[in-house]
């Protein structure tokens, strides 16, 4: 009786989730359609147009976009973060992208987890490599998420993905998330403000090109630990 309660509370929340995707649709067709073709196709210069277009609710925009980018998981979070920075600056593009990524991908943990983490833990359960992961994420969990969240441009619904079947508790998720995603957030908008008069700022960006590099080194470094 439990299992089939479950069962329906999955496929209620499934539903649910579809339908505001389907309503949203339906009520801003050419902005979700817009939207979906700027970010896919890489275009900054017409994703920085489409926002500015909203005049005064530009901010606005942008924040809920990159919410909805995080919660989804699936479109890529680089454009309209690099959108940001270039139309907002580095210090408000860099607040609007810290908190709304922060928001999403929170959301998103709770779905997923929510969503798919019972059936992981019986396949965690009759593997001894897994449950070896599992644990490993439970006791170090924060730390594990705090690096990988504070490095720019790797994959957030990866990560996202492995907090939500690993043993980490939705608070520690949270603050590491939040701590971590700002200077992530920080250097993917400095590089995206910059990259369009990179010959202006060529130290700089260059720079910004190193780190992400090197605290994925440390990052793997740490894991081998």
């Amino acid at each position: 009786m439990r299992y089939n309660s479950q069962f329906v509370m999955r496929v209620a929340v499934v539903a649910g989730i579809g339908i505001m995707f389907v309503v949203s649709y339906l009520l801003a067709p050419e902005f979700m359609h817009r939207m979906t073709h700027l970010f896919l196709k890489g275009n900054i210069a017409g994703s920085i147009e489409f926002i500015r277009s909203y005049g005064s609710y530009a901010m606005l925009v942008s924040f809920l976009i990159i919410v909805f980018i995080n919660i989804a998981a699936v479109l890529p979070n680089v454009l309209i973060v690099a959108a940001t920075g270039v139309i907002f600056g580095v210090v408000e593009g860099t607040l609007i992208s810290w908190i709304g990524e922060s928001i999403g991908v929170i959301i998103s943990f709770i779905l997923m987890r929510y969503l798919f983490r019972s059936n992981a833990q019986s396949i965690i359960a009759r593997s001894k490599g897994l449950k070896k992961i599992d644990d490993f994420s439970g006791k170090k969990g924060f730390r594990i998420m705090l690096l990988a969240r504070s490095i720019p441009y790797i994959p957030s619904g990866l990560i996202t993905a492995l907090g939500a079947l690993s043993s980490i508790g939705l608070a520690d998720y949270s603050i590491a998330t939040f701590i971590g995603k700002l200077p992530s957030a920080l250097i993917e908008v400095m590089l995206g403000h910059d990259l369009l008069s990179y010959r202006e700022h060529i130290g700089r960006v260059t720079l910004l090109l190193v780190i992400p590099a090197l605290a994925y080194y440390l990052f793997v470094h740490y894991q081998k630990r």
